[in-house]
């Protein structure tokens, strides 16, 4: 067994980011997605629902011995319902000196362990990191994917991200602050594209500051602007404002974290057009071209 001490995760992050240090890992050919592997997973446990974990995390979590957890992130109902028997463990307030010990030294006892992030991993999750971390000390780890919080809220509000006539285009962003410089803040930059849905996470504490920021920018005040608040648990609540006015909505509801401001018209359905799919490619005839645009089709509208 590894020794117990503290590893150093930076040296592994270092090392997968040295130029020239990287080959294809040929895991990306042996596995898909779906596939449980072997070593610890990384899970998205989904916006907050129990019901929106997938049925192949829901399996993983219910045999770990050892859950290691975004804390609050991750709704309690679901810790209580699938991983009443394990060792559960929130992340918040510890660096990755003390988790990856713990979750290594936990594997390689023979536990089952695994790492439960919110939302999917792939969406600020920061779950490479500590994944490299582990590689670094000898422990396998894979994703298994989870379900955002903007697929949540287009779920709440009844609609697509994407929207003939009105969305070609999705962004997932976040506004500057502590750990995003100025120069990095493109939010009046999607907006200003004008046919791009703007998915703003991390900002609820910032709602009203980044507003101002895209009138200051020109925006148009009317520009519509949705916010969900814990987007499919009990307390989902759904504020509706446009540029000029959601800032002060949000403070007057008092919401600091956990919601998912939604920019543009696509979030109440405004002004979109009937998709092809259902119109004149439906009636293209069979043949192979035409059902693989269909499916194209169905991929994109």
């Amino acid at each position: 067994m590894t020794d117990t001490g503290a590893a150093d995760p930076q040296t592994a992050i270092d090392a997968e980011t040295a130029a020239g240090a990287r080959e294809r890992d040929p895991r990306i050919e042996a596995r898909n997605a779906g596939d449980v592997g072997e070593g610890i997973p990384f899970i998205g446990a989904g916006p907050g629902d129990p019901g929106l974990l997938t049925v192949t995390g829901r399996e993983l979590v219910e045999d770990a011995d050892l859950v290691v957890h975004a804390g609050s992130l991750v709704n309690s109902d679901l810790l209580e319902e699938y991983c009443a028997d394990a060792e559960t463990v929130s992340s918040i307030g510890k660096d990755l000196e003390e988790l990856v010990p713990r979750m290594r030294d936990a594997y390689e006892a023979g536990r089952e362990v695994v790492r439960l992030h919110s939302g999917d991993p792939a969406i600020y999750g920061a779950a490479v990191e500590q994944m490299d971390a582990l590689e670094h000390e000898g422990v396998p780890t894979y994703i298994v994917p989870g379900v955002t919080s903007s697929f949540a809220a287009a779920a709440t509000l009844r609609t697509q991200l994407t929207l003939n006539g009105v969305a070609n285009h999705v962004a997932f962003t976040r506004p500057q602050g502590k750990t995003l410089d100025p120069e990095d803040d493109h939010i009046a930059e999607f907006v200003e594209m004008g046919d791009v849905t703007t998915c703003v996470y991390l900002g609820t504490h910032a709602v009203a500051e980044t507003m101002d920021r895209l009138l200051e920018a020109g925006r148009d005040p009317d520009t519509p602007v949705t916010v969900v608040y814990h987007a499919s648990w009990p307390d989902e609540d759904v504020i509706e404002g446009t540029i000029g006015t959601i800032g002060e909505r949000v403070e007057a509801a008092g919401y600091r974290a956990s919601a998912l401001v939604v920019i543009g018209d696509a979030a109440r359905k405004e002004g979109y057009e009937r998709s092809y799919l259902y119109g004149d490619w439906a009636n293209r005839g069979a043949g192979e071209s035409g059902e693989r645009d269909t499916a194209n089709g169905e991929a994109d509208d």
